[in-house]
């Protein structure tokens, strides 16, 4: 029980730490309306979840054991999450759906899905930090498969919670976000924050 309390405790910190993945999420929900954001945020969290079966499997261990399987994955990453932010910059949203460009420019729900799962899995440091974490909260003896499993779910849960929260608080402020003038400026900030974590993200060390 106090290895449950405690890796809640933690968890539930390390979701409410502001990321990319909450940036990418605030960006769907003010641009797109919370069913878009919905489905980034699922894509977000089952990330997690699959990082935690590959580390319950040892192939999380490869990451923290390997440099160049660590690169490889950091490098990618890093060039998606560019791509992201100078795409964002150079053609910024100026439409929402409504009207018939924004309907042509809107985004399938598995579009912004994939975005999410990709953008997470495309990051090594939470694999590094799922195989360095979870095994501090595994009973002696347990099933290290089941308990990071387990433990990975838990942590897409309280995602999917905190995710919901935020997508619920932004929806207040929606109208005046969707504004054309204020949507292309907050494409354009938002565009900078990821190309500022994919800088991030290459310079960083497991």
């Amino acid at each position: 029980m106090t290895l449950i309390i405690s890796f809640l405790f933690a968890i539930t910190l390390l979701t409410l730490t502001p990321g990319f993945d909450t940036a990418l999420v605030l960006r769907s929900a003010a641009a797109q309306g919370w069913q878009r954001a919905s489905a980034t945020a699922l894509g977000v969290t089952l990330g997690c979840l699959v990082w935690g079966v590959a580390v319950g499997l040892g192939l999380g261990a490869l990451l923290l054991a390997s440099e160049m399987a660590y690169n490889l994955l950091k490098g990618i990453g890093a060039v998606y999450l560019l791509y992201l932010g100078v795409r964002l910059l150079l053609n910024p949203r100026s439409t929402v759906a409504g009207g018939q460009e924004g309907q042509m420019r809107e985004e399938r729900y598995l579009t912004c899905f994939a975005r999410g799962l990709t953008g997470n899995l495309l990051n090594p440091k939470v694999g590094v930090f799922y195989v360095t974490f979870l095994p501090q909260f595994i009973p002696a003896g347990g099933s290290v498969a089941l308990w990071c499993t387990l433990m990975a779910l838990t942590h897409m849960v309280i995602g999917l919670v905190w995710n919901a929260v935020l997508i619920s608080g932004s929806q207040y402020f929606a109208g005046h976000l969707r504004r054309p003038a204020v949507l292309k400026v907050m494409d354009r900030l938002t565009g900078c924050v990821f190309i500022g974590f994919a800088a991030k993200l290459a310079l960083s060390r497991r």
